[in-house]
């Protein structure tokens, strides 16, 4: 917080994570810091340190703890941080906005998130088609596909080609078959 220069001087409850928290902690001892200084001194890995730096010091202005020098949206082990002494907030308690995980993210990364979440949302929608068919017995093809995108969308939206996929998966494992006489017609197997 900045100096107690003045009487009126507002005081704020910072909500940051626990980097960003060691971060500042620093500040309480010294004036300016370098990128490498805070890197040595905490250990922090190089992805996390740039996003728990980037919103203290390059984030929203009101959000900017931390004065970074140069003024780039880059952070080099060069560049410097001190503490923003003209910060202010009309909050008494000011939330720290997190960096998002791709902005530290390379693309193989990126990439291998994307397949681990896609897997996960495979053996959702699953589950969730079962639960359906379970509690229905017969569902036609499209009844089936608005029910799992209405119980899923308060999580992710699921495209219906992916529910397709799911269904035809379930069928091949024998959790439900489709009707004989009607080919959009589906039929849990228990």
């Amino acid at each position: 917080t900045p100096k107690e220069s003045s009487k009126n001087t507002k005081k704020h409850i910072l909500a940051v994570n626990t980097y960003q928290m060691v971060i500042l902690l620093m500040f309480n001892t010294r004036e300016k810091l370098t990128y490498q200084d805070i890197k040595e001194e905490t250990l922090i890995p190089d992805r996390e340190l740039t996003r728990a730096l980037q919103p203290l010091s390059v984030g929203k202005p009101s959000q900017r703890i931390l004065v970074k020098h140069p003024k780039t949206k880059e952070i080099e082990p060069s560049h410097s941080f001190s503490v923003n002494e003209t910060f202010s907030s009309q909050f008494h308690r000011v939330k720290i906005q997190q960096a998002s995980a791709r902005q530290g993210e390379a693309e193989p990364e990126r990439n291998e998130t994307r397949k681990k979440v896609d897997e996960d949302r495979k053996h959702e929608i699953e589950a969730c088609i079962v639960r359906i068919m379970k509690s229905r017995k017969q569902l036609n093809h499209n009844q089936l596909v608005s029910e799992v995108v209405e119980q899923l969308n308060k999580r992710f939206q699921p495209s219906p080609l992916i529910i397709k996929k799911r269904i035809e998966g379930l069928i091949e494992r024998e959790y439900m078959k489709r009707a004989d006489h009607d080919r959009k017609l589906y039929i849990y197997l228990a």
